[in-house]
């Protein structure tokens, strides 16, 4: 299968090395140039430089991992030329240009996975098996909590050129940490309103929001929080679901998952496979997409659960902006 990647950033680059792990060799770069990534690395590659040519040597699939408000430029060509595509998180900055890759998506007949991949996390698989077969009981409430220093995530690099933190390429910590708001939709269901103060409250010189906490109410009655920010050392990525027979808690640390079921008044715990590391989660994603290209399954994160969090995104930035609790409807996608 010719496979194009469009981006090649940190994401791009990974995404490259898994594709290689898995016996993928026929790759094919688009590169605009504006980042700098090591040479060496893309040596064995054609690249190119204009999409319209990249897409005339026909790929059969296309790995978007460009900036995020880049993301439609790419998206609606190659779905156009009948690509499918692994579109990264978030799709797009804004929904103005959504409709027309969704009406390209249909009309082509490709298929999109998205980019989240805490889905293919062991533990929170567990965890969404364990909601679903009521272990305990029906939820009432959810919390989670994502903090990480942003100058750390790639040390190697000014933190303030990265999309992360700029305004023009859909940075700020609400879009770019928006995994929770995909992952509490695919454990809890549809929200269906939203609050949301965000902020620029540290000392990072950035032009975008550097905090963020967000309350949440589901369609099932259930109440959420999420706090998002760029601060937090030691990083901490957690959740907590308390339900009506009893807890749940999920630590990104360590993968580790603990169930408190009332009826047996004690905790069990559950633990990634041994030897498990972040990149198995990236990697879990690109088979499951190679799949989806081959027409073998269907996507696990669709490009309506990816609309969905960047709804709630926006939502929360109108939120900050007007002071109003914002309703949302359902997303009807055809």
């Amino acid at each position: 299968m010719k496979i194009l990647i469009a981006g090649l950033g940190s994401i791009g680059r990974r995404h490259l090395r898994n594709l290689l792990a898995l016996g993928e060799g026929d790759i094919l770069l688009y590169r605009t140039g504006h980042s700098i990534p090591p040479e060496d690395e893309f040596a064995d590659f054609p690249v190119e430089t204009d999409l319209e040519v990249a897409l005339a040597r026909q790929p059969e699939a296309v790995i978007i991992s460009n900036p995020t408000s880049l993301h439609m430029d790419v998206a609606i060509p190659a779905a156009q030329a009948g690509c499918h595509i692994l579109l990264e998180k978030p799709i797009a900055a804004t929904l103005d240009r959504v409709d027309e890759l969704q009406r390209a998506v249909v009309e082509s007949g490709v298929r999109v996975l998205v980019g989240f991949q805490f889905r293919f996390h062991p533990t929170l698989q567990r965890l969404k098996q364990l909601l679903n077969r009521g272990a305990i009981g029906r939820p009432l409430s959810v919390r989670a909590h994502w903090g990480e220093y942003l100058p750390g995530w790639h040390p190697w690099e000014d933190y303030r050129q990265g999309y992360s933190a700029r305004a023009d390429l859909g940075g700020g910590v609400v879009l770019t940490l928006c995994h929770p708001l995909d992952y509490l939709c695919w454990l809890l269901g549809e929200v269906t309103s939203l609050y949301a103060f965000t902020g620029r409250l540290g000392e990072l010189d950035l032009e975008v929001e550097d905090t963020a906490e967000i309350g949440l109410r589901f369609a099932s009655g259930a109440l959420g929080s999420l706090h998002l920010d760029y601060h937090q050392r030691p990083a901490d990525h957690h959740l907590e679901i308390v339900a009506t027979q009893g807890s749940l808690r999920w630590d990104n640390s360590d993968g580790s998952l603990r169930l408190f079921q009332a009826e047996r008044g004690e905790w069990q715990e559950y633990h990634p496979p041994q030897g498990f590391e972040r990149n198995d989660m990236f990697l879990a994603q690109m088979h499951h997409f190679l799949s989806v290209a081959r027409g073998e399954q269907t996507p696990d994160c669709t490009l309506r659960d990816g609309i969905r969090a960047l709804r709630l995104a926006l939502a929360a930035h109108e939120s900050d902006k007007t002071g109003r609790v914002i309703n949302l409807e359902r997303v009807a996608i055809t």
